[in-house]
């Protein structure tokens, strides 16, 4: 017997819109892009879990195709009600079609339909045909279409829980059957979908008449039977109000679709696309359990011409080389080099880490400044090399920052790709030698890793000539030589010195958090009058909406949502919440930060090692992780006060930092020639103060309060990075229509500023591309799609893209000329850190007196702007008093 045969219906509509307010982190959920991912995240996490846990044979994820239905055109106002989708779900739109496909099923729109009536259409098609029907949905509409071979699960949080719904369920519940749940919307109507219903007919009054009635038409057959009452006037004067609205509510399970149901069948991921799809999103999570496994691995390639050296000498070197060291480990400060290979067009060499590190004549090419080394991420490589006793001068040319400057999507730590693109196809992926996730592991045959990092230099030495033909094409030699590559030296140096940091300090501020944790836990169980467990969701919901009588602002499968934007509406009118909010945020700073930094403290030097990715962001900016110290929450105090373990390397130094003042609205000032902005910035305004003034029209200083103040830099801010009226009402708690107008008064005072705005975009549509004040460029493929959100989403990029990418590159500049001044005065004074726009020294005291003046010189002389660039310095026993 075959096995059955089962359909999976997703209503992709909703479950979007479902993912994207369940997951409303707009800040941390983007790509190196910029594109919000919150909603794609949410909408992947559920497809993947449908497909272990519903194993379907055929699957379909059916989305509405417009505003207009054969529903608008009976009654005018369907849907009426509801906002314009949100910008930072518009841009991710087209994404869901992509991921969908690459997970192996299809989708389908259909004109004058909506989603529900596709799912209808094909579930009573599928059922004619034997199969088990699945339909997963947000919009409990749907639940009408359950019978004993369908199954209708509703998300219920978020969309991480699901509620199934059938026959039996539906009848326990409310006591009638599916179908009549069309009967019951007609009397009660529906204000999410705006039909009207019968006036002060609720659910509860829908279900004890169809109890009775069984359907509208009966009710109506027999209305005469009911006792004179305003409902029964209702009823009566609103019969056609009724009957429309059951006519809305009602599935249309007959449309004409287009494909057959075989058409449905669930292909095999595409495990290209769907990786493809995930680094592009940034999903790390999901790229790690993506089971590669899958298929022929094997590759065929021509045999590469190698040499394994047993003893180097003098003669395995010549004037110009590519180098590669490998090593598995992402955190090269920790990890062990497993081989290393060297050579040119002329010969390739190959050895172990023991080889190299007993043979001077390396270590003297190596250290030799005038033999160049064309390598792939120069500051890893000259890392790893430090950790093996090997000092790493002379380095030419790196093909992985190369490539990042001419296309900023090649940012991967594995060459392969990118050695492909340009042209070198006899490369494996890393995880197709060594395996990748709990299965990776070094070959016991050693020739496999010499072989496969033989081929690596030979990239290396193919990739070169044709990045720095692209450098020449496109105008960025200035750009990768003068900045990029000389930073990162620098930035190797930093990392290689590292931070000190008092384990002590950090010991001492855990039991001080965990005394503050236990005291505020206690203020909460004063409040709710008894002891319970603040951690559990389920007891902190029982004590606030049950005993405490608050109200509920939204339910959950498990009962009641105490997530932090309904805390956050409770604590207006109820300090408790407030107090679990505090609660919360400072149990997560003794988590993730002061338990998190100690695992990172490297014993051997009793410091922290950051790395800095160069080759992430599409701006330019800088990252930090393992760990990130750019992410330490400063607007609490006790966030501030992890700071505090930060300390000089040295008895008698000082932690000295220094920072540019609001850096990117300094740029856009400059790069607009907005009159208006630039006059606050000459005239030493605070350009926030100003900025209220202005939109607001307040006349007086002194008049511009705090809240006004906060107003205003969400504005400011907000315009830098393109933010919507939904976006910026969320920032500030206000509504769409208030955000809106603060927006529209905002370019009416700056009309500069909008008119940069305007003449960014055409440029960007003239020459696919948008620049920083260093040349630095953004290409925008999407800029004349006729996708609206994609060109939309394009748009918004071209205009914050030179702003922040402009200030990325001040930054960078700022840096390697500290670098080279502290250097040329032969200071001791180090360069440590660079958080944001903040610069971070360590320096003796004695030194202090010299930066104070070589530090504004060399940071606000970074570039010439028609306004000044501000540097705001400090210092201190650690980073906390210094900053």
């Amino acid at each position: 017997m075959a096995d059955k045969k089962k359909l999976l219906l997703l209503d992709g509509s909703s479950l979007a819109f479902r993912s994207f307010y369940g997951l409303l982190d707009l800040n941390n959920f983007r790509n190196q892009n910029g594109l919000h991912t919150n909603a794609l995240f949410g909408f992947n996490r559920i497809l993947t879990r449908l497909f272990e846990v519903e194993n379907p044979t055929h699957m379909l994820v059916a989305f509405d195709a417009g505003k207009t239905t054969f529903r608008t055109e009976l009654f005018d106002d369907y849907k009426g009600g509801r906002q314009k989708m949100p910008s930072e779900l518009a841009e991710q739109w087209p994404y869901f079609s992509v991921l969908i496909d690459a997970m192996g099923s299809k989708t389908y729109e259909l004109a004058n339909y909506e989603a529900d009536d596709i799912i209808g259409t094909y579930a009573r098609q599928a059922e004619a045909e034997g199969f088990e029907v699945v339909i997963v949905t947000g919009d409990k509409d749907l639940v009408q279409l359950a019978t004993d071979q369908t199954r209708v699960d509703i998300t219920v949080k978020g969309v991480s829980d699901l509620k199934a719904y059938t026959p039996e369920i539906i009848r326990e519940e409310m006591g009638i059957e599916p179908l009549q749940i069309i009967d019951m919307k007609g009397l009660m109507g529906d204000s999410s979908d705006n039909y009207p219903g019968v006036t002060n007919v609720g659910e509860k009054t829908a279900l004890k008449l169809l109890k009775q009635y069984d359907s509208i038409e009966n009710l109506y057959a027999h209305i005469d039977d009911l006792k004179k009452s305003k409902m029964k006037e209702n009823l009566m004067n609103e019969k056609d109000l009724a009957f429309l609205s059951k006519e809305l509510a009602t599935i249309d399970i007959n449309t004409p679709v287009s494909y057959d149901l075989e058409e449905f069948k669930v292909s095999e991921r595409d495990l290209e696309k769907l990786t493809a799809f995930y680094r592009e999103m940034n999903f790390n999570s999901f790229l790690q359990n993506l089971d590669q496994s899958e298929g022929d691995n094997s590759e065929h390639f021509e045999d590469i011409a190698y040499q394994t050296l047993e003893e180097i000498t003098e003669e395995h070197f010549s004037e110009e080389m590519a180098l590669y060291i490998e090593m598995l480990e992402d955190n090269y400060h920790y990890g062990k080099i497993i081989g290393i290979s060297w050579g040119n067009e002329t010969a390739i060499y190959t050895a172990s880490l023991e080889t190299v590190t007993a043979s001077e004549a390396f270590k003297n090419w190596a250290k030799n400044e005038q033999m160049k080394k064309n390598v792939y991420d120069a500051k890893r490589t000259t890392v790893m090399l430090h950790y093996a006793g090997i000092q790493l001068n002379g380095v030419s040319f790196d093909t992985l920052l190369a490539s990042y400057i001419v296309n900023t999507k090649d940012s991967g730590r594995d060459m392969a790709p990118i050695a492909q693109e340009y042209g070198y196809k006899e490369l494996s992926l890393d995880e197709t030698v060594y395996g990748k996730g709990a299965k990776q592991a070094i070959p016991e045959d050693k020739t496999i890793i010499y072989e496969h990092i033989a081929r690596k230099v030979e990239a290396i030495q193919t990739m070169q000539p044709l990045l720095m033909a692209e450098f020449e094409k496109d105008d960025l030699t200035e750009l990768y030589f003068e900045m990029e590559l000389p930073l990162a030296i620098i930035l190797a140096e930093m990392e290689m010195t590292g931070i000190t940091v008092e384990p002590e300090r950090l010991e001492k501020m855990k039991e001080e958090f965990s005394v503050r944790l236990t005291e505020m836990e206690r203020a909460i169980h004063e409040q709710a009058g008894e002891v319970f467990n603040v951690n559990s969701p389920k007891q902190l919901s029982l004590i606030l909406f049950e005993k405490m009588g608050l109200p509920v602002i939204k339910k959950t499968k498990t009962g009641y949502s105490t997530a932090v934007d309904v805390l956050e509406k409770l604590s207006a009118t109820a300090p408790i919440a407030q107090m679990v909010l505090d609660y919360r945020q400072l149990a997560k700073l003794q988590s993730t930060y002061v338990e998190g930094l100690l695992k990172y403290i490297k014993p051997e030097t009793g410091k922290i090692h950051t790395i800095y990715t160069q080759t992430l962001t599409q701006t330019g900016r800088l990252s930090s992780n393992e760990p990130n110290l750019q992410n330490i929450p400063i607007r609490m105090e006790e966030g501030r006060k992890i700071r505090q373990a930060f300390v000089p390397s040295h008895p008698g130094w000082k932690i000295y930092a220094s920072d540019y003042s609001q850096i990117e609205l300094r740029v856009l000032a400059h790069i607009s020639g907005d009159k208006h902005m630039q006059e606050a910035f000459l005239e030493g305004q605070d350009i926030h103060t100003s900025t209220a003034m202005r939109v607001f029209g307040i006349e007086d200083e002194s008049d511009v309060d705090g809240n006004v103040r906060r107003q205003a830099k969400a504005v400011n801010f907000g315009i830098v990075y393109g933010i919507s009226d939904y976006g910026l009402s969320q920032n500030l708690g206000i509504t769409r229509k208030k955000a809106k107008t603060f927006i529209e008064r905002y370019f009416e005072k700056y009309p500069g500023i909008q008119k940069y705005m305007v003449d960014i975009v055409e440029e960007a549509k003239e020459k696919g591309y948008v620049e920083t004040l260093f040349h630095r460029r953004r290409y925008l493929p999407d800029i004349h799609s006729s996708n609206f959100n994609l060109r939309s989403f394009a748009e918004r990029t071209a205009i914050n893209s030179p702003i922040q990418g402009s200030a990325a590159d001040i930054l960078k500049v700022a840096m390697i000329r500290m670098d080279q001044a502290l250097k040329e005065q032969g200071l001791k004074t180090r360069m440590l850190l660079q958080v944001h726009d903040e610069l971070i020294f360590e320096c003796p005291e004695e030194e202090i007196p010299i930066l104070e003046k070589l530090v504004p010189e060399m940071m606000q002389g970074a570039v010439e702007l028609a306004v000044p660039l501000l540097v705001d310095s400090n210092y201190g026993d650690s980073w906390y008093e210094a900053t």
